[in-house]
């Protein structure tokens, strides 16, 4: 069963001083989280962002559950080290295979994307697609969470391999691209799907693509929408929502930081200063700017 709140379990401890304004941690293996990103600026401007993208070991789909498990408590654990107040998984990967376990492990809010996303399904339609990785159709935790929600809908999912090195190659407007997309909602507009999941943060970038080939009734849901909506009201619950201006969003990769500045400049609007981590230090020492 899905907690009735998505902070429960975790216990609240927060540097001393004016916990409001630590940051807000935010990670995925690449630019998918960009979107929540983009959320989080246009629902929270006053939060100030750290995003960690583990560039060098995308994509997480294709993972095993436990070399994600490792991954994420690596990076959970550098986030507290940069002191901030809440983190959001903003990989639906991570959090199909890995949330409950780290929710018990680290003492800080950690948020994840499957119920925000299941709830809004729900609220759309009753024949629902979703697209995903490979490992997060496999774990089944969005059906499952859309079938605890609202028992009497139906739920088809689709892996879709290609989609997150094609984006991350830059190539969304490739031809190859849409016939890839069309293969993979074929056998969902075989069952008449009225409502279509987002099920990776970075599947958003394909919106035009994938609005080209759906019906125009399909109601498309994108969860980061949806999980920074709900991290509003947890932090309004727990007075830790921040009224100072925010400072600037730090970017961190555990890759190559040119390259992540270039493939993400075409969704934030300017080349964004990307430092460098490499687990092996980056609890012991701060963040170097390359």
């Amino acid at each position: 069963m899905f907690p009735s709140s998505i902070f429960e379990g975790n216990l609240y401890k927060f540097p001393k001083g004016e916990p409001q304004r630590a940051p807000i941690g935010i990670f995925d293996s690449g630019v998918g989280g960009l979107t929540v990103l983009r959320q989080l600026y246009r629902q929270l401007p006053h939060e100030s962002i750290i995003y960690f993208g583990d560039t060098a070991r995308l994509p997480y789909g294709i993972r095993s559950q436990g070399e994600i498990l490792q991954y994420v408590r690596e990076i959970l654990d550098w986030m507290q080290h940069q002191r901030v107040k809440m983190v959001i998984m903003a990989c639906n990967t991570s959090s199909a295979l890995a949330l409950s376990a780290v929710r018990s492990e680290f003492s800080l809010p950690i948020m994840g994307l499957i119920l925000p996303g299941a709830k809004a399904a729900v609220q759309q339609g009753k024949r629902v697609g979703v697209i995903a990785t490979p490992a997060t159709a496999k774990s089944n935790a969005y059906k499952q969470a859309i079938l605890e929600i609202a028992p009497d809908a139906k739920v088809w999912q689709v892996g879709c391999p290609e989609f997150v090195p094609l984006i991350e190659q830059n190539r969304i407007h490739d031809p190859h691209t849409t016939e890839v997309a069309r293969s993979y909602l074929e056998p969902l507009l075989k069952q008449e799907i009225d409502t279509l999941v987002y099920g990776c943060t970075h599947y958003p970038h394909l919106a035009p693509v994938l609005r080209s080939l759906l019906p125009q009734h399909v109601k498309l849901v994108d969860p980061a929408v949806h999980v920074v909506a709900a991290c509003t009201q947890e932090l309004e619950l727990l007075g830790l929502k921040n009224t100072y201006p925010a400072l600037p969003t730090r970017f961190a990769v555990s890759g190559c930081p040119q390259q992540f500045a270039k493939s993400s400049v075409q969704w934030l609007g300017s080349t964004p200063a990307v430092e460098s981590v490499r687990f092996s230090d980056a609890t012991n020492s701060p963040v170097r700017q390359d």
